[in-house]
């Protein structure tokens, strides 16, 4: 049988034609010990309005007559936010997060993202994938070079794991990430027996090419994804969508001790230009699927949390005033989030600009926090102390203290 006929076949099982080659890539690194310290990256897709999610509301009339439509009302009013420290409220629908902000394990920063202005949607996600604004040649992701240069031999070839068709540039780099869409869908036991036909050709061709011990790694690996397959699906009270999902697979493989170290999920829909819905509408349903996501992830993990920090990251934040569509369009400054092992919660962290005419930037909300010196503290504090100017090359690190230093 020829490798082409071979993979033919593995379609035939329902197993993604990019899973053996994402296997013996990445078999060729290191993973932390089963029980390690896992990082989750989520990414909102379309520039997430930070003003909405984490409302300013001590600015007054400088953020409630810029935004008729789009403001999260004051706590205590009809709508109104859920306070976090007599500056900022959340948005109500993310009510299931509020119980970890005030237990500490969740940790916002509010006026940050990318030194780079630019407004494009390709341009400012990949810039911040990459972990250098500004730079288009860049050909690596911040997640791929921490991976790379922290590589210690052979490992699990789940040590990271992107969520959905596409790895996302975060991970691209020399360790091969693998893509996976659902656990279920792999099916690697195949029809009717046919998995372990299957599984004696593949170790027939690879014991002709002299790769018996890494085709022996493979087998062991995708036999450990159909047995996460046979125990069917996990717990935790999911909303359909994108960022349930891909959480909800996580958690499986967080739980299962595969390896995992990194896994990226997206979650979409945050580009609002028209009839945004801040208090019931578009914008108030995804953030209320958001919250539930997040929360049920959380939830699913049980012990298996206290080694799992989660951070949410966008490419740019709105405008400060709202358009004639009663929308948002695309802005600067944002909000990121920092959950679970290792977070200082309970707090706002960066550097308010506040929202005057003179402190915005063309107008948009400032950035003050370059995302950078989050995920860059975090690398460092929280993954082991890497080597944080490779990660981020030509940044120089300015901690917040967000991040304690766990041990793996």
């Amino acid at each position: 049988m020829k490798r082409r006929d071979l993979l033919k076949g593995l379609g035939v099982l329902g197993a993604s034609r990019a899973l053996l080659p994402g296997l013996l890539a990445n078999l060729a690194f290191a993973r932390s010990e089963s029980g390690g310290n896992v990082l989750v990256v989520v990414f909102q897709r379309g520039g997430a309005d930070g003003l909405a999610l984490v409302a300013p509301y001590a600015e007054g009339g400088l953020y409630y007559d810029r935004r008729p439509t789009t403001a999260v009302p004051e706590p205590g009013r009809k709508g109104g936010g859920l306070d976090l420290d007599g500056r900022f409220a959340l948005h109500p629908q993310l009510a299931p997060l509020y119980e970890l902000y005030r237990g500490k394990q969740l940790a916002l920063v509010h006026a940050a993202g990318s030194p780079d202005e630019t407004r494009s949607h390709f341009d400012a996600q990949q810039y911040m994938e990459f972990g250098t604004p500004g730079v288009k040649s860049t050909r690596s992701g911040w997640l791929g070079r921490y991976l790379a240069l922290t590589a210690r031999g052979r490992g699990s070839p789940f040590r990271a794991v992107g969520m959905g068709d596409v790895v996302a540039d975060s991970l691209l780099g020399p360790v091969t990430p693998l893509a996976l869409r659902s656990i279920a869908e792999f099916h690697l036991q195949g029809r009717d027996g046919e998995w372990p036909r299957m599984r004696r050709v593949l170790q027939g061709l690879y014991r002709q090419d002299a790769l018996e011990p890494v085709a022996r790694s493979v087998w062991s690996s995708m036999e450990e994804l159909a047995r996460i397959a046979r125990e069917g699906e996990g717990g935790g009270d999911y909303p359909e969508g994108v960022l349930g999902r891909g959480l909800s697979q996580v958690a499986r493989l967080i739980k299962a001790e595969v390896g995992l170290e990194v896994a990226t999920v997206d979650s979409d829909d945050w580009d609002t230009h028209e009839e945004q819905g801040v208090q019931s509408g578009r914008f108030a349903a995804n953030t209320a699927a958001f919250a539930r996501a997040l929360a049920a992830f959380w939830a699913d993990l049980g012990d298996h949390a206290r080694r799992v920090t989660v951070v949410v990251m966008s490419e740019f934040g709105r405008r400060v005033e709202e358009n004639a569509s009663a929308g948002t369009d695309h802005g600067h400054g944002g909000a990121m989030w920092l959950l679970g092992a290792g977070v200082r919660g309970g707090k706002v962290y960066g550097r308010w600009p506040g929202l005057a005419p003179e402190a915005l930037d063309d107008g948009d909300l400032a950035v003050t926090t370059d995302f950078r010196d989050v995920l860059g503290e975090l690398v460092q504090r929280r993954l082991g102390g890497g080597p944080v100017e490779q990660v981020f090359p030509g940044h120089r690190l300015k901690p917040l203290g967000i991040f304690e230093e766990v041990a793996g």
